[in-house]
């Protein structure tokens, strides 16, 4: 019995662990492709442009219908004086009326009218794809800083390692005679600076797990694996692709809205008319009536009426097209700067790893070493060893203002549209 429950309880315990090893969160952490996947499936505001555009969709459908008909009602005649005053079927003039009318908006008019709610959808879905933009762009930005300050982080157990291997080199200096007994307090002083190193990163980590999490909610908290992304920097390619930027694409279904509206104003000139059916009913001793009438628009004033509007749409119009060309020179401006800034911190990080990063750990070596021999200064130790550190961080921080750079180049110029 109790080797039966003991079986059971351990097959229990085995499938609890596969499920949890079967979740990606759980068992493989954070990557950069997965919090990309979750923003995009669970981003409030792309749920808010998806309803956008099935409130455009929607309101396409009934664009270019023809007015709901009026139904009419209505006592023609009536007598309000006379013998037959007040009587609904004496007079023969008196007739209780039926009838239907129907406008008929201009051929023009209606095609503007589709063309506007075609255009709208079309502007919904471009502004969707730029707010995709900016959801993935700013993940990938926080996910980018997320892992580098976990990188720093990383950093300070070797610091602390190699702080108290300061610790038993001064410790034996001064066993030895070649140290001063209040150099054992310079360590401590550097591990207390340590701490507060790591306690702005700390606060530099909430922050970013914060911004992470705006975009991916909860996951946010999961470990992130994987590396710094390395997208490949096109420049020509990127130039190519500068006018199809989605804020710029974005600029094409709502000038076609704008010259949809111009025609639409254009079509008030033209007239609209109706038609109208009407049955009339009289008293016992005279016949029913039938009425036909058809009615016309007369757009005699254009000066004070058609023509203001439509000056007014052929301004808005004008308006898109300036918009557009400011916008354009701003993202050729934006994309020169970036690339710019890329290879300078391209440059930036060879430096560091060919360079300013060796010469600083040889430093330490050799400040050591004289140290160990009684021929240096302890605080020269020190200083070479602040200088290392801060070259370890700053070789991270320069990858991580590089890979954020690359990520704003790729999503807003170099990533397939969908």
């Amino acid at each position: 019995m109790n080797s039966k429950c003991y079986c059971i309880g351990w097959s229990l315990v085995a499938g609890l662990a596969v499920s949890v090893l079967a979740l990606p969160s759980l068992a493989g952490g954070l990557t950069l492709d997965e919090a990309l996947r979750l923003a995009e499936n669970n981003a409030p505001s792309l749920t808010a442009q998806d309803a956008k555009i099935q409130a455009a969709s929607s309101a396409a459908i009934p664009a270019g219908e023809l007015p709901d008909p009026k139904l009419l009602l209505g006592v023609q005649n009536y007598p309000v004086g006379g013998p037959d005053r007040w009587s609904i079927d004496q007079d023969f003039m008196t007739m209780q009326m039926v009838g239907v009318r129907q406008e008929m908006p201009n051929s023009d008019k209606r095609k503007a009218r589709i063309e506007v709610a075609d255009a709208a959808v079309e502007r919904a879905a471009a502004q969707r794809r730029v707010e995709r933009l900016n959801v993935r762009q700013s993940t990938a930005l926080a996910w980018i800083s997320s892992y580098s300050v976990e990188r720093k982080d990383a950093l300070f157990q070797d610091f602390y390692k190699e702080n108290r291997l300061l610790s038993n080199t001064v410790l034996a200096q001064i066993a030895g005679g070649r140290a001063q007994p209040a150099d054992a307090v310079t360590p401590k002083q550097e591990a207390a600076r340590l701490a507060e190193q790591q306690d702005d990163l700390i606060q530099q980590r909430r922050q970013a797990r914060a911004a992470l999490k705006r975009w991916i909610g909860p996951a946010a908290n999961d470990e992130l694996v994987g590396r710094l992304p390395e997208w490949s920097v096109d420049t020509s390619g990127y130039s190519h692709n500068l006018q199809h930027h989605p804020e710029l694409a974005a600029f094409a279904p709502m000038t076609r809205e704008a010259q949809a509206k111009v025609r639409e104003a254009v079509s008030e000139k033209q007239s609209d008319w109706s038609w109208e059916l009407d049955y009339q009913h009289r008293g016992r001793a005279f016949g029913d009536m039938v009425s036909v009438q058809l009615s016309w628009d007369l757009p005699l004033f254009p000066g004070s009426r058609q023509n203001p509007k439509i000056a007014a749409k052929q301004a808005e119009l004008s308006q898109l097209e300036a918009e557009r060309e400011a916008l354009s020179r701003e993202h050729t401006q934006e994309l020169e700067n970036q690339l710019a800034d890329y290879e300078r911190l391209n440059r930036a990080v060879h430096r560091n790893q060919d360079s300013l990063l060796p010469l600083a750990k040889e430093k330490v070596e050799l400040s050591m070493a004289s140290y160990r021999a009684g021929k240096g200064d302890l605080n020269a130790v020190v200083a070479a060893r602040r200088e290392l550190i801060e070259a370890r961080l700053k070789q991270i921080e320069v990858e991580e203002q590089r890979a954020l750079t690359s990520a704003r180049l790729y999503f807003a110029y170099g990533e397939p549209s969908q």
